[in-house]
């Protein structure tokens, strides 16, 4: 949905509520870590500028080929409507590994403690971007569920999924890993992947009990959707680091 549209001949402007809901997390994750004091004020600002153009970019290249390929292929206009810009998790959270890791090989900073602090404060993002999810009627879970606060989109009631996924991913997942930064009983880069493998099973859950898949796509290899069979290796990867860096001195 579109804040407003203004058109200057062939070019349209039209900023959306998704674009707006990801600047405001951005803003409120620089004030978090300003207000902390572990990175830098002159450096924090390169970061979010790194993140913000690497998860924009990538994450929408890996939502185009891993979810609608096809579609754009046909239509190759739409790459650039970013208007409709739909991102995938998998895309900008592994490019945002890297943009952290290049980001401080440029600046000599801690990559480990980067990304454990950028962990820490995504939750609060996460949060936004699934309550315009459910505002918008995006992303809903299965039909004819007639609960509290269920969907109700082309004459049909659907489970409100990205409700339950906020409330999982974002105040479990926020509490969670800020209750163990703040006891210092977790090492470098555990907050990180603890983040990963947290988001991992709380997403795993609505996507095989509550929420149906992809419309573009449906369901690959039996009933598994593309985001669980991406996210398995993924998952796996995580816990080996959550247990690697269990053991660092």
């Amino acid at each position: 949905m579109n804040i407003f549209s203004v058109t200057f001949y062939w070019i349209t402007i039209a900023p959306t509520y998704y674009g707006l809901m990801y600047a405001i997390s951005f803003i409120i994750w620089y004030f978090i870590l300003e207000k902390r004091k572990i990175i830098w004020k002159k450096y924090l600002e390169d970061l979010f500028l790194y993140i913000f153009l690497w998860v924009v970019l990538w994450g929408r290249i890996w939502y185009i080929f891993f979810y609608n390929l096809w579609n754009y292929l046909s239509n190759p206009v739409d790459i650039i409507k970013f208007w409709e810009w739909w991102m995938s998790f998998h895309g900008w959270v592994i490019w945002v590994i890297l943009a952290m890791y290049f980001f401080s090989k440029k600046y000599k900073q801690s990559f480990l403690m980067i990304a454990d602090q950028i962990t820490l404060v995504l939750p609060i993002g996460l949060w936004f971007g699934r309550i315009w999810n459910y505002l918008n009627k995006e992303l809903l879970g299965y039909s004819d569920y007639n609960w509290l606060f269920a969907v109700y989109k082309d004459w049909i009631w659907y489970f409100p999924s990205p409700l339950l996924e906020s409330f999982l991913e974002w105040l479990l997942l926020f509490l969670f890993l800020n209750y163990f930064y703040l006891k210092g009983n977790l090492k470098r880069w555990q907050i990180a992947s603890l983040f990963l493998i947290l988001y991992s099973i709380f997403r795993l859950l609505v996507e095989i009990f509550f929420r149906e898949p992809d419309s573009q796509i449906g369901y690959i290899l039996w009933y598994f959707t593309m985001w669980e069979i991406l996210s398995l290796p993924m998952f796996i990867i995580w816990i080996i680091l959550f247990l690697r860096f269990k053991n660092e001195k």
